[in-house]
């Protein structure tokens, strides 16, 4: 998959290699900002069943 999408980059190596940081940056964030949020309320790390 991942030579897949070098084979498909538009330029030279460093210009694909900028893409591709560029790309994974763009994923990154979009998990971030946008991915975990959504699903942090759903997830049961805040249930806690020791009483005080």
């Amino acid at each position: 998959m991942y030579g897949w999408i070098w084979r498909h980059l538009p330029g030279a190596t460093p210009v694909k290699a900028l893409t591709a940081l560029v790309l994974v940056l763009a994923v990154v964030a979009l998990l971030l900002f946008v991915v975990f949020p959504w699903v942090e309320p759903h997830l049961p790390f805040n249930d806690v069943t020791v009483g005080g």
